[in-house]
């Protein structure tokens, strides 16, 4: 597992995962972590995808300006974030941020 902090968020990933979603999706995981910054970000519960352990949906803008969906769940009391996936938002989810931007 590789753990980093970020914003007095603290995130985890496994390594492999990380680079097979950017290879993928071409969105690191670090990237990813930026996007839970997002003042205006929308966090979704994933009810579908939720058999292990409850996951959630994290819609926000990254550090580098791209809208990014973030799948993760929380580990260790909600002290940690685990990022599980992350790519590019698509048109719809785009039209979905901007509902919620003042």
């Amino acid at each position: 597992m590789y753990t980093v902090g970020l914003g007095g968020l603290a995130f985890e990933w496994d390594p492999a995962k990380a680079a097979a979603n950017r290879n993928k999706h071409g969105v690191t995981f670090n990237e990813a972590s930026t996007a839970f910054l997002d003042e205006h970000a929308r966090l979704i519960s994933d009810p579908d995808h939720s058999t292990d352990e409850i996951r959630f949906v994290l819609l926000g803008m990254s550090g580098v300006l791209s809208l990014l969906v973030v799948c993760h769940c929380y580990r260790e009391d909600d002290e940690l974030i685990r990022i599980i996936s992350a790519r590019r938002a698509d048109e719809s989810e785009h039209h979905e941020y901007a509902k919620y931007l003042p």
